[in-house]
């Protein structure tokens, strides 16, 4: 058994971060007004990433995308989160994200939706967490009815909440209860939704310590065809899973940029400062957060791309995704926390980035799959398994 890279993954690899090296870190600080690329780098982002070879990395040649395989798409992803240059939500280098659901779609709905996504001309949301159904998407109560008038029509009625880049979303790719009883178990359909359609109206926008501010949706008597569903009644839930796998791995590859990052900079600073006549690195409280930093950052990426090459071999790596983004996640914060305590008073500016990685780490503790629900999934599996 290898752990190594395929070697021209190797050479994908060393490319990209002489290219955060260079042209994202030194600008970092620079690029977005709060969470919002400003255009000019936007612009130079996008043309880089073309130069590189990275446009539209994970969206299939067969739709006009490089195809990239899941391993490849996190070596990216783990350089590219180096840095801040790029917000942490809908700062993609690679082109728009184009969520593997639109390949569900019939040939129709992909003209209209699917391909001006992929070519910029329309924008997207992604609509499952509610009040009172976050991490537990079987207890969702908006609910899509059958109409009484002898149409093929649906009747949504609910409330969506904490969806990102809802304000500026042409469509939303909806997820509601068809059947309560079933719940996650059959009982959850997924529909594409217009944002002007009659009765789809935005709620409260949410203030985020992240900086970010997703939105609340309210649907009050939504008429949606049934042509606008993707796939059979009940198989919503199997399609977001789909997608929430692979954003897992996202996740995980995420946290080792961010991780790898830190150790940089607290062991750069650590030779540096000197206090009581010493440089911190010779202490053996920081080179135990040094130590421990390091070793759990090796544990993090093994266990991330041995789920990513499980993928890649059409292998089943749901148990993995949930390990990886559970494990690499936690493990991100507390090296950012690390990195935090080693800088000092001058970590919580931003003059430098640790306090946006830290703010960043915190939040994706709870996001896409709390710590907490990742541990009970992965738990399930054991107890299935074992025993």
């Amino acid at each position: 058994m290898s752990f190594e890279l395929p070697e021209e993954l190797k050479m994908l690899q060393a490319q990209l971060r002489r290219y955060v090296d260079a042209e994202m870190i030194p600008v970092e600080l620079e690029t977005c007004d709060v969470v919002t690329l400003k255009p000019e780098f936007k612009a130079k982002f996008a043309e880089d990433a073309k130069k590189l070879g990275l446009w539209l990395m994970d969206v299939p040649e067969e739709f006009g995308g490089q195809g990239m395989g899941v391993l490849a798409t996190v070596v990216v992803t783990e350089q590219i989160a180096r840095t801040t240059a790029l917000p942490a939500r809908g700062g993609h280098f690679t082109g728009p994200s184009v969520r593997a659901i639109l390949f569900e779609l019939s040939d129709d709905m992909k003209e209209r939706y699917l391909y001006p996504v992929i070519r910029g001309e329309k924008l997207t949301c992604f609509g499952q967490t509610e009040p009172d159904a976050g991490s537990d998407p079987g207890s969702m109560r908006t609910f899509a009815e059958h109409a009484d008038d002898g149409t093929d029509d649906y009747i949504i009625n609910g409330v969506k909440r904490f969806i990102t880049g809802a304000g500026n979303a042409d469509f939303i790719q909806l997820m509601v209860a068809t059947d309560r009883e079933k719940g996650s178990h059959g009982g959850i359909s997924c529909f594409i939704v217009d944002m002007d359609t009659p009765g789809v109206k935005l709620g409260t926008q949410y203030e985020t310590m992240m900086g970010d501010k997703p939105w609340e949706i309210i649907f009050d008597n939504v008429r949606v065809p049934a042509s606008q569903r993707i796939g059979a009644e009940g198989e919503g839930f199997k399609l977001g899973q789909r997608w929430l796998g692979a954003g897992r791995l996202r996740h995980g590859a995420r946290a080792l940029g961010v991780a790898e990052r830190c150790i940089e900079m607290m062991t750069s600073y650590a030779k540096q400062r000197v206090t009581f006549g010493k440089p911190l690195s010779d202490r053996q409280a920081i080179q135990w957060m040094i130590a421990d930093s390091f070793v759990e950052l090796h544990a993090a990426r093994l266990m991330v791309y041995h789920a990513a090459s499980k993928a890649d071999a059409g292998e089943e790596f749901r148990q993995e995704a949930y390990m990886s983004k559970y494990y690499a996640d936690e493990m991100a914060f507390r090296v950012a926390d690390r990195c935090m305590q080693v800088h000092g008073g001058i970590a919580l500016t931003t003059d430098l980035p640790i306090e946006r990685f830290w703010r960043q780490q915190r939040s994706f503790r709870i996001t896409e799959g709390a710590s907490e629900v990742m541990k009970m999934v992965i738990a399930r599996g054991i107890l299935r398994d074992y025993g």
